[in-house]
């Protein structure tokens, strides 16, 4: 009975019973290839990638001012002119749809990096040392998620001034604990594997074998973990907003354009409809960029 088999040399894979050789693919080009398989996945980066090119190209391609104040446009209706209308200011609405999406990406983004950056820290010096250490950051993360993520929010806002910089730590110093636990769990697994062993046998510190060796290693999960923190990031920033505690006008967020809009809902409905579905295409596309990563970069699927 003749059997196929592949021999790995070197960057190239040999199969025995027709002597082809071809490259072998390298763990990248695997995660890619299976993240471009869920289509879900791939049309929500699509659709975030060209959000995010809009927002850094918005001093050149929006329409109006978004400053700008048209008495006699108030609550005008999408035309040409306007695409979606002005607000009860005369402010054309897609303007401020774009000045507002840098504004709520960008604290996203930002808030999401302080929250993996927190976590990944604490979680991999919780997983590596256990014992009186790892029993007080657990504690701590027990304590921290004890208290309802939004209310926490509106207390700390009442103490930092609402500013974009305020608004990022408020959010991302509330949401590593999720990150910490993970990473935690991954080293506690990690650090038993031969290679911390031969790490100690050489002499490597222990920053050196948490932040070179085992944390590079538990990134997957972390990566996915974190893209989905975007969308959680979006919908904090947008609630606080939304309650008059976080982006404060003139400046335009989604959050606090639908604030400015709950008053006109039933006579000019598109001041709601356009942040709100802007909110939720966004939340929805790191959703399902969060979900493509996690298929991907699961070991069972290799």
């Amino acid at each position: 009975m003749n059997r196929s088999a592949n021999i790995d040399w070197g960057e190239l894979s040999v199969n025995q019973d027709t002597m082809e050789t071809r490259p072998v693919e390298s763990p990248w080009r695997q995660v890619v290839r299976r993240f471009r398989r869920n289509r879900l996945a791939v049309f929500g980066f699509i659709v975030l990638v060209i959000l995010c090119i809009l927002s850094i190209l918005t001093p050149w391609i929006a329409p109006h001012d978004p400053a700008a104040i048209d008495l006699f446009n108030i609550q005008a209706p999408p035309s040409p002119e306007h695409w979606m209308g002005t607000d009860d200011l005369g402010r054309d609405t897609l303007t401020r749809l774009l000045y507002g999406s840098r504004v709520t990406l960008l604290v996203a983004l930002s808030a999401t990096t302080i929250g993996v950056l927190v976590g990944v820290v604490l979680g991999g010096i919780s997983g590596y040392y256990g014992g009186f250490v790892d029993t007080l950051i657990m504690r701590f993360i027990d304590v921290m998620l004890s208290f309802p993520t939004l209310f926490l929010l509106i207390i700390l806002s009442a103490y930092v001034k609402a500013t974009i910089p305020g608004i990022v730590a408020i959010i991302g110093f509330t949401s590593w604990m999720g990150i910490a636990r993970l990473v935690r769990g991954e080293l506690l697994s990690l650090k038993e594997k031969e290679f911390v062993e031969a790490s100690h046998a050489v002499g490597a510190k222990d920053g050196r074998i948490i932040f070179r060796h085992l944390i590079p290693n538990a990134m997957g999960p972390v990566i996915v973990a974190g893209t989905l923190n975007i969308g959680y990031a979006i919908l904090y920033e947008s609630s606080l907003s939304f309650l008059g505690v976080g982006i404060q006008p003139p400046a335009a967020s989604w959050g606090n354009m639908l604030t400015n809009a709950q008053s006109y809902v039933v006579n000019a409905p598109w001041l709601a409809f356009w942040p709100g579905i802007f909110i939720f295409v966004t939340v929805l596309c790191f959703n399902f960029v969060g979900d493509g990563l996690r298929d991907a970069l699961d070991p069972k699927l290799k």
